[in-house]
């Protein structure tokens, strides 16, 4: 229980003989504001409290505790239980400055008060860092979802069904969704409220929390909002951030070769966006004004391939036209073709093709010429990438029953699957170093590869194919169908979307 001077003793007494009523709630096991009670979570050195003024609506919270990360937590939690659909919004920030920069002030739905707990929050660090954070399974190594805006002053954290996302204003205004749409599994009663870690075992930070809400929606009104969000992921840590986020679809990044901006597809055009910048501007492809998410960048920067429908029988063609923009030279005959792959020559275009009903890969002349068939198995094959050295070629195919990877040599020879799973595994991404294999994968009842489905990005070793999973999102179709490796091959870039209902 939080300590009393004896002035606050006195103080207190004399309001009651007023008839005043306390203007803080002084109890850790009674009702603080709008929540429950309070207390640590974790193992903590020094106990954590909370003082809520009543006039002024704020919450300052007192936290210790190591940290909030990995598979344990410690920290002062102020919490009230629900179930169903929750949204919790807050102005945040710290008393002071000083301290670790990674001191957290959080927003957060918790299944329990384990310190390795089921959870979610959105967390202000004290650098400015804003992040979705999560851990979706008991005593799971936490991850998270960093923000592309910097202390924020104000966040919303909210749960719809079993989805969970941020929301976060520069200006105290309402807050604009920023990113998340994460499946965590809260099962029945939960935890909502706001807590404060220090980062630091030996040391206790405050933070004020204000204007605080916490409501719980009536049922979802009409279509859900889509949103799409341009998202880099390193390889080393599985941190993820977002780049870009609006309304609507768009799909497949490429990572330019100098690393320093993105192409994506949206609404029939090729759009580029600055690592950095918030404005993407649309590259001229001329007549080519119904592209798709096959798409990418030849190996010396010069040219970039575009699959397009707007011409003749409206199916897909494969097009070349120079990477700053200009006018579509065609590249295949025949359609549909959806281009997927650069030889690092630059010298052969891999590309998908259906003729007389079935899909199968094949290769052409980047200069233009004849096509050469290299698979020939019945059932899907798709998504062909050359390896860096060039002495592969990488696919999915679902010729066993099912969608794997597979990879065969450059003229269709030597046809090898590279794993087998329960699984469905599409568009194999090979970095840069060689080293790696991303590629993603839907559930064992999904056919195809649909728009808007919980999906995973896995990440292969190739030297000695041991399989991580790398991230989990909601995602699918669009989301890396295209190469989108870093230069350095140390993070990879993809798009994840949102469903946000509208409410009543």
């Amino acid at each position: 229980m939080r300590r009393r001077s004896i002035f606050s003793l006195i103080a207190l007494m004399f309001c009651l003989s007023l008839g005043i009523g306390p203007v803080r709630a002084q109890s850790a096991n009674g009702p603080v504001g709008i929540f429950e009670t309070h207390g640590d979570v974790g193992t903590v050195l020094h106990a954590g409290s909370v003082d809520y003024d009543a006039a002024k609506h704020t919450y300052t919270i007192s936290g210790s505790g190591e940290n909030m990360w990995l598979a344990a937590d410690a920290f002062q939690f102020v919490w009230k239980k629900v179930s169903g659909d929750v949204t919790l919004t807050a102005d945040a920030g710290f008393l002071t400055t000083t301290g670790n920069e990674h001191k957290k002030a959080v927003l957060m739905l918790r299944q329990s008060l384990d310190a390795d707990s089921v959870y979610a929050d959105v967390a202000l660090h004290a650098s400015g860092l804003t992040s979705l954070q999560f851990r979706d399974e008991k005593g799971a190594v936490t991850r998270e979802v960093q923000s592309n805006l910097s202390a924020p002053k104000r966040l919303r954290i909210a749960k719809r069904g079993d989805y969970v996302y941020m929301s976060l204003s520069a200006d105290g205004g309402e807050p604009k969704v920023a990113g998340g749409w994460l499946r965590i599994p809260l099962k029945g009663p939960f935890y909502v409220g706001i807590g404060v870690c220090s980062h630091d075992k030996d040391v206790v930070e405050k933070g004020i929390f204000s204007n605080v809400e916490l409501t719980q929606p009536a049922a979802a009104a009409g279509q859900p909002t889509l949103y799409s969000t341009l998202e880099t992921i390193e390889i080393d840590s599985a941190d993820r951030r977002v780049h870009y986020l609006a309304a609507g679809r768009f799909e497949a990044p490429n990572w330019n070769r100098d690393g320093k901006a993105f192409l994506f597809n949206r609404d029939g055009r090729i759009e580029r966006l600055a690592v950095g910048g918030d404005k993407p501007v649309t590259i001229d492809t001329g007549f080519a004004n119904r592209c798709n998410n096959d798409h990418g960048i030849s190996p010396d920067a010069t040219q970039l391939a575009i699959s397009d429908n707007s011409q003749a029988d409206h199916e897909s063609l494969v097009y070349v036209v120079p990477f700053a923009g200009g006018a579509p030279r065609r590249i295949t005959q025949k359609s549909p073709s959806y281009w997927h792959g650069w030889s690092p020559d630059g010298k052969t275009l891999a590309f998908v093709g259906e003729r007389n009903g079935d899909f199968d890969i094949y290769a052409i002349p980047a200069a233009g010429g004849e096509e050469t068939r290299l698979t020939t198995a019945k059932g899907l094959d798709d998504g062909p990438e050359y390896s860096p050295d060039g002495k592969y070629i990488y696919f999915n195919s679902e010729r066993t029953g099912h969608m794997q990877i597979w990879r065969m040599k450059p003229d269709g020879s030597e046809q090898e699957q590279v794993f087998s799973d329960d699984l469905n595994n599409w568009f194999p991404h090979i970095s840069p170093d060689g080293q790696w294999m991303v590629f993603l994968t839907y559930g064992a009842d999904v056919t195809g590869h649909p728009e808007n489905k919980d999906v995973m990005l896995r990440l292969m070793s190739l030297s000695d194919k041991k399989i991580t999973v790398l991230a989990k999102l909601f995602g699918g179709q669009g989301t890396i169908n295209v190469p989108s490796w870093s230069p350095d091959s140390k993070q990879l870039a993809f798009v994840s979307y949102m469903l946000v209902p509208g409410e009543n």
